[in-house]
């Protein structure tokens, strides 16, 4: 006696060994033996041979009409011994039935399977829909084939073409696009990105890094929401002097201006002024949830995107020529450097000039300041040569003041378009610790200092930087700043371009107007605040870092570069002479820190920002700039071979990007 009988979704056949009333023995035809309940059997045969059963029976069943065996069933449950009498006819032999169970049992979308041989036709809207179904599967199966053909030839589908972002960026694995072009990669054994690119999809790498960023960071688009500017505040009282403000020339977002008094009794008194666009501003206001979404400036060369709209910085930013509303901290210096008394206090500032990088720089330099007369005659010239002894004062004291340091210079990019408007990349140094920018610096870190200590003092909560043991991290508690040299220090200064300093100078208004603060002692949502911040911060950095780096690559191509000098700072971490670039170069043999290099480059990658180069020399090691620290810094921030590639790190972290006030 044989048997055919159901186990685990699948149909077999054996020959009966021994029986129970509820199992058997059974064994197949290659001899396993097994135990099988007996209301698993569907059928018992003995005339066939056990071997060809089955084929007989599959072969039979794929010439059943589905349809035909839907429409006759009449919407009932039945058993398939039912149905097959009506099919076949009264007596259908042990193969017919076996076969209709099959054919059953292997097309779930027509029959609901109900147990023990029992089945249900589906519902015809059912039905329909999965028909439908299927018809688009072969359809989309055709289609993938289709461009998967294409993509393999190097072509791109134009029904891809409008997917391309997505697919680029956040590919949903899903969707039959993908699929294609996983497919595709596969068969030539690249990556998705390797194989997009060489069929077109990336004809633009500097617009695929800014669309990239914008799809993870701006997916709703860098356009502002409509929103209703406070009233301008009329009752502040009139500072009662001229300010000007120092910035590059492209920037507009104009946060900080300086004023210098000279008192009756011989003392000065320095004020910091710093934009105030908190004021009449509620908690949860549109510009609140504007500054706590975006939570910073991007800036990249080239370009940046502001954390305010337009309308908003034009009506708080410190321009020249207009009285600003200003959050000061007012300093009195003694004739030798000394600061004796400090005040912050809500006020308006007449904004009497913006001064600018370029107009300063050839006639406020190391050079001029260190003559006799400071050099020839410039507007604000005693201002910014008396500021300057201030800064060196205030850099004495915080024990960081180094004539001999060796400072690493820093970088301009300028994109500009030649005849033809093809893109072309000027990078312009700018030495670290120029005058302009120590003085800028110093009162800088001078107000955030204070500011810091007095929010503290005043038990209001804040956001401070920190820094020990080389690393810098964000906390609600005043903390040292080791690399400042100051107890804590406050990010208040820049609130028209940084989130925490839009929210201190919440809570320095609520101090000097004695309100309840925004964020009261262990609020969640100033926790919440600061890890968004940092994030969102360190992401921003990143960008620009890569940013960098493209254009960079673009330079030197673009100066037809062939050799190029170098300095190892770790392993095969090295960085370029002359350009702000730090790349891993692979190959390099093990050489000390300090290394100098001469090295040739061979083949740039876009997609990966790196270099293929040959070294041609190498030199006797030389002391370099970073300290121990930086260099881990750097290290963390590059990829990977063959990962994509980061910003290389900011080493003085309390910096501004390129062309900005700290």
């Amino acid at each position: 006696m044989n048997v055919f009988y159901e186990e685990d979704g699948t149909f077999k056949v054996a020959t009966v060994m021994s029986e129970t009333d509820a199992t058997l023995q059974v064994e197949d035809a290659r001899g396993k033996r097994s135990k099988i309940k007996a209301a698993d059997v569907r059928l018992r045969f003995d005339k066939q041979t056990l071997g060809e059963f089955l084929p007989a029976a599959e072969a039979l069943a794929a010439d059943l009409d589905l349809d035909f065996l839907w429409e006759v069933s009449a919407g009932e449950e039945f058993g398939f011994a039912d149905l097959a009498k009506e099919y076949y006819g009264p007596s259908p032999s042990v193969l017919e039935s076996a076969a209709l169970v099959l054919r059953l049992h292997g097309a779930p979308m027509y029959f609901y399977r109900k147990g023990k041989g029992r089945y249900k036709p589906a519902l015809e809207d059912n039905l329909r829909a999965a028909k439908a179904g299927m018809e688009k599967k072969a359809r989309e199966a055709v289609l993938m084939a289709e461009w998967q053909a294409e993509l393999q030839a190097g072509r791109l589908p134009e029904a891809l073409k409008s997917h391309v972002r997505s697919l680029l960026h956040r590919p949903d694995k899903n969707t039959i696009e993908w699929k294609a072009v996983a497919a595709a990669a596969d068969a030539l054994h690249k990556s998705p990105l390797r194989m997009l690119q060489g069929a077109g999809a990336i004809p633009d790498v500097e617009a695929w890094l800014l669309d990239g960023f914008l799809t993870e960071y701006f997916p709703k688009g860098t356009g502002f929401p409509a929103m209703e500017l406070p009233p301008a505040p009329t009752d502040l009282p009139d500072a009662g002097v001229r300010a000007f403000s120092i910035d590059d020339a492209n920037t507009t977002e104009i946060d900080d201006a300086l004023s210098v008094t000279v008192l009756p009794d011989g003392n000065t008194r320095v004020g910091i002024h710093i934009a105030a666009p908190t004021l009449g501003q509620d908690a949860g206001s549109t510009m609140e949830q504007l500054v706590l979404g975006r939570l910073s400036t991007v800036y990249f060369p080239g370009d940046k995107i502001t954390m305010l709209p337009d309308e908003v910085v034009q009506a708080f930013t410190l321009a020249e020529g207009r009285d600003c509303p200003a959050v000061s901290l007012y300093v009195t210096v003694t004739p030798d450097l000394q600061i004796i008394a400090s005040e912050s206090r809500l006020d308006r500032v007449h904004i009497a000039a913006n001064l600018r990088h370029h107009d300063l720089d050839p006639v406020f330099n190391e050079y001029t300041v260190a003559l006799p007369d400071g050099g020839p005659d410039y507007p604000w010239k005693s201002e910014l040569l008396w500021l300057h002894r201030f800064a060196i004062a205030l850099e004495i004291g915080r024990g960081k003041h180094d004539p001999n340091r060796i400072e690493r210079p820093d970088y301009n990019f300028a994109i500009e378009r030649d005849a033809a408007g093809a893109k072309r990349v000027q990078i312009g140094l700018r030495k670290r610790g120029s005058p302009m920018d120590k003085l800028v610096a110093e009162l800088m870190i001078l107000c955030n200092s204070t500011w810091g200590k007095q929010l503290a003092d005043a038990h209001i909560p804040a956001i401070y930087r920190a820094q020990a043991m080389g690393r810098v991290r964000m906390t609600t508690q005043p903390s040292p700043h080791v690399g400042l040299g100051v107890a804590q220090y406050s990010w208040a200064s820049s609130p028209l371009r940084r989130a925490v300093d839009f929210i201190n100078q919440q809570q320095l208004l609520a101090m000097l107007s004695g309100q309840a603060p925004r964020y009261a002692p262990r609020d969640p949502m100033l926790f919440g605040a600061l890890r968004d911040f940092d994030q969102t911060y360190n992401a921003y950095a990143e960008f620009q870092g890569r940013m960098e780096r493209y254009w960079c690559l673009r330079w030197l191509e673009q100066e037809g570069v062939q050799e190029i000098g170098a300095t190892v700072i770790k392993e095969d971490l090295v960085r370029f002479d002359g350009i702000p670039l730090v790349l891993r170069i692979a190959g390099l043999p093990e050489l000390a820190r300090g290394t100098p290099l001469k090295l040739q480059l061979i083949a740039t990658d876009y997609l990966d920002l790196s270099l293929e180069c040959r070294l041609l020399e190498a030199g006797e090691p030389v002391a370099v700039v970073e300290e121990e620290e930086d260099v881990a810094d750097i290290a963390e921030t590059l990829p990977e071979e063959g990962e994509p590639a980061a910003a290389e790190a900011v080493l003085e972290v309390d910096a501004a990007p390129a062309g900005e006030a700290v």
